[in-house]
């Protein structure tokens, strides 16, 4: 185990997810000053880059899925060579469901220095949008599109404890959700974040099923689903107590089913039992 000795880095940055605002000082510098920029669409880094008034003085690559295995050598050979080799993604961080962990592989396999830019993330942004637990949290990035595959993948996360975060293409979003109301249950609580940070920005909150049927409406967008971790079940002794909280909370002028979600999420118990429960109490 040695540091790199040559002097030169690769470094991964993040870019916008939707506010060109949200870019770093960091970022702009680095792309003023990098030897070489490797861009997963150059024609996406160009349009940023004059949004933000930055002239890249470097060589421009394109980087992408496509090119990933061939691309890394030359790369690495300019990091190895004492040059600074600057990866970016057409949104948010490189490596996190886009072009940039095979470079970062091999990087780290040839002791090369390799250090990142950190900024704006849909994953992050999302999951603290989402009003879904944050403590425990898995990314599960884009679901297979064939249906046996997707189930297949849901089945094996139906007992996640996790909050669990997913990006899906806008037009299989309603597919995805009722796939998800079969695996999970139609009862577990979910969000939908479409657009953030950009003008139109809407974030859903609700039941897979209320999700399932807001869906089927056109959903324009890059989308983000955060879906809560698997609950035990209520047992009897639960419940009471957890009533009580439903109880107090709507005669303090909230929504009966409201407060049934949040004190469900936070008590990690099924929503439709306790909403349910205080129901017949009521």
């Amino acid at each position: 185990m040695s540091a790199s000795v040559t002097g030169g880095r690769l470094v991964l940055a993040a870019t916008p997810i939707g506010n060109v605002e949200d870019a770093s000082a960091r970022l702009r510098d680095l792309l003023a000053s990098a030897d070489v920029v490797a861009a997963e669409d150059t024609r996406r880094l160009r349009a940023l880059v004059g949004r933000l008034g930055v002239e890249v003085s470097g060589r421009v690559v394109s980087y992408h899925e496509h090119n990933e295995a061939a691309r890394a050598q030359e790369l690495l050979d300019v990091v190895a060579g004492g040059g600074t080799v600057l990866v970016v993604t057409d949104a948010g961080m490189p490596a996190v469901s886009d072009p940039g962990f095979r470079v970062v592989t091999a990087a780290v396999a040839a002791g090369l220095t390799v250090t990142a830019a950190p900024g704006p993330s849909a994953v992050l942004t999302a999951l603290a949008l989402s009003g879904l637990p944050t403590d425990r949290f898995c990314f599960e990035g884009f679901p297979p599109r064939k249906p046996g595959e997707r189930a297949r993948v849901l089945a094996d996360l139906s007992d996640e404890r996790r909050t669990m975060v997913f990006f899906e293409a806008p037009h299989r979003l309603a597919t995805l959700l009722g796939a998800m109301a079969q695996a999970f249950g139609a009862d577990r609580p979910a969000a939908v974040c479409r657009e953030l940070t950009k003008t139109y920005e809407e974030v859903v909150r609700g039941s897979l099923a209320e999700l399932v049927e807001w869906a089927q409406g056109e959903v324009r967008g890059e989308v983000v689903v955060v879906v809560g971790g698997a609950t035990r079940s209520a047992g009897a002794d639960d419940l009471p107590a957890l009533v009580a909280q439903v109880r107090a909370r709507v005669d303090a002028g909230e929504r009966l089913k409201d407060a049934a979600r949040d004190v469900a999420a936070t008590a990690g118990v099924p929503t439709r039992t306790l909403y349910e429960a205080a129901l017949q109490r009521g």
